[in-house]
Order: structure tokens, then C-alpha cells, then sequence
């Protein structure tokens, strides 16, 4: 009987957390792919980006901060590039596929539904900050609308459909999957889907293993065999769910997006530990990890020879 082959994702740097949180944190174009190098190297099949100022570590969705490091990233490694179209909470959606509409990757993420994001809590951990952006970003969280509406599905959807891009359906809660179920009755996205079950978001679903177990569930109802699924834990929730994930058939995502901390109470060196560690954890369970070849094939993607970088 052939092993199961589980597609480790790994999430470089995000839009949440901030220099001043974890030196190992990339925002600089060289550090954003030489870390995305790395965590290809150590295993993972997907790189899923974002892009930073590289003066400050702040959040940019400008199709150029991309370019700085897109290039490099798919000439040293053969791992499928997934551009974010969430990005910023504060820009619109027609803002946020930007970068997507340029480089035409073979994923994208896309949230399905509009959702209080909030990562205020983490500014109570820091007297200091290394740049001045940092404090206020964080701590005004807390007055952010993460906006996906359905017409901003649909508009996405509609403009990236030319572009034979793949989503990663990120699920922040159970009513996101009945938003997805709704988008492709009426057309927007073709079986079989990829979902990113997400726990652990002040704004979303807990981390619980019920919530996991439910969250399956709900899915298998909606969707039938005509979806693939991966498992995002943020925080300290992120190894203990993806491991989870991995035994129940499922697909995992870590990165320094999700999680500064390699273990509990200490930070993570790079984004390449974190792949290495699940990695680890998956193969000593009987499982093996997809090469980007055989993600290819199991999400049905494009190639990368047919994006624009």
C-alpha cells in the first residue's frame, strides 16, 4: 500500500507579526527568499508569500517588493509559489490581487468571507519597538474588518480566472466553508477545491481538535471528494494541529506567518526549522512529504513554466 503523501506548505512571513517579535522574522527581498530557498530545501512543497518594506519590515502589497524576490525564489527552487490576496486589512480587494494579476502564479489565497482579524493582544508583550509603525499597527488591530465580500470573491475570481490560478480557500470558520459550497454552485471555482482550515485567529474558529474534527465533517458534507485540505494552527497550536492533520489524512501549513516559536516558550530560528520539524514528525508517523511534483499533481496546478516570473 502506498504512503500518504502530505503537501507541507510553508507561510515566509506574513502580514501579522513584526520585526520587533522575532529577529528570524524575513522582510528584506534577500532574507524573504534565501528563508523561501530554505524551507523548500527542508521540505516544503508550497511557498506561500507575502511582501515587506524592506527599510522597515512594514506590509506592502506593491507589485515591485514582489518582484524583488520572485525571480530569485523560482530560479533556485522548484517549489509552487502562492501569492497572498489578503495581504493588508485595510486595502481593497481590487489592491490586494494586484501581485497576482502580474505574476500570474499557480496559487493564490483567497479568505472566504469578511471576519473580525485581530492581533491586538501581542502589542501588551513589548516595551520597545524597532521601528516607529510597529505599536500602532499592532495594537489598532483590534478596529480592522478583514473584508472578503461575496461580490469581492466574485470580482476576484472573475479577473483570476484567465489565469488558471489555484486557491488556497482560506476557512476561518465553519461558515466560510458554506460560503465556498455557495461560490462554486454558482460557478466561481472548479472541483476539486484546496481548503485551509485555520484555527487559533482572535476573529475565527478555536484550536481545539473538536473544532478540527467538525470543521472535516462539515466539509465532507459540502464537498463530497471534490476537495483536497491542509491545516493552519496559529501560534503555539501549530505543530500539535498540523501533526493532527497529518494523521487524518490531511495536508499542513507552517511558516513564521503562523508561528514565531519552534517549540513552546522558544523562538524558531527560520522558517526552514519549522519545515524540518513537521517534516520530521510526519515521516516518523508513517507518512511521506509530497516533493512539489506530486503537489503539482495532486492540487491539479498549472506548471510552473506558466506564470510570469
Amino acid at each position: 500500500m502506498a504512503k500518504q503523501r502530505t503537501i507541507i506548505t510553508c507561510a515566509v512571513t506574513g502580514a501579522i507579526h513584526t520585526p520587533t517579535m522575532s529577529d528570524a522574522l524575513p522582510y528584506t527581498p534577500q532574507d524573504i527568499a534565501a528563508q523561501a530557498v530554505a524551507a523548500a530545501e527542508a521540505g516544503a512543497s508550497i511557498l506561500h508569500l507575502h511582501a515587506r518594506r524592506p527599510h522597515d519590515g512594514g506590509v506592502t502589497i506593491d507589485p515591485d517588493a514582489f518582484a524583488a524576490f520572485l525571480p530569485t525564489i523560482s530560479q533556485a527552487t522548484d517549489a509552487v509559489i502562492n501569492i497572498s490576496t489578503g495581504g493588508s486589512l485595510t486595502n481593497t480587494i481590487e489592491e490586494r490581487i494586484t501581485p497576482a494579476l502580474r505574476f500570474s502564479p499557480e496559487m493564490c489565497s483567497m479568505n472566504m468571507g469578511s471576519m473580525n482579524f485581530s492581533f491586538h493582544p501581542l502589542a501588551r508583550r513589548y516595551d520597545t519597538w524597532k521601528f516607529d509603525w510597529e505599536r500602532d499597527y499592532v495594537a489598532g488591530s483590534d478596529h480592522n474588518i478583514f473584508r472578503n465580500t461575496f461580490a469581492d470573491i466574485e470580482n476576484a475570481a472573475t479577473q483570476l480566472a484567465q489565469h488558471n490560478i489555484k486557491f488556497e480557500h482560506e476557512c476561518y470558520d465553519v461558515g466560510h466553508l458554506y460560503n465556498l459550497r455557495f461560490c462554486m454552485d454558482i460557478g466561481l471555482f472548479k472541483a476539486p477545491v484546496f481548503i485551509q482550515f485555520i484555527f487559533g485567529i482572535l476573529g475565527g474558529i478555536g484550536p481545539e481538535v473538536d473544532n478540527l474534527i467538525f470543521m472535516k465533517r462539515t466539509a465532507d458534507r459540502l464537498f463530497g471528494n471534490d476537495y483536497r485540505w491542509s491545516v493552519l494552527g496559529a501560534g503555539g497550536v501549530q505543530m500539535p494541529l498540523a501533526t493532527a492533520a497529518s494523521q487524518m489524512g490531511g495536508n499542513v501549513r507552517v511558516g513564521l506567518e503562523d508561528s514565531l516559536s519552534i517549540s513552546r516558550g522558544k523562538l524558531a530560528e527560520s522558517n526552514a526549522q519549522q519545515v524540518a520539524k513537521i517534516r520530521r514528525i510526519i515521516e516518523e508517523l508513517g507518512c511521506e512529504v509530497a516533493s512539489p511534483a506530486e503537489a503539482r499533481e495532486i492540487l491539479g496546478l498549472k506548471g510552473a513554466d506558466k506564470v510570469l516570473f
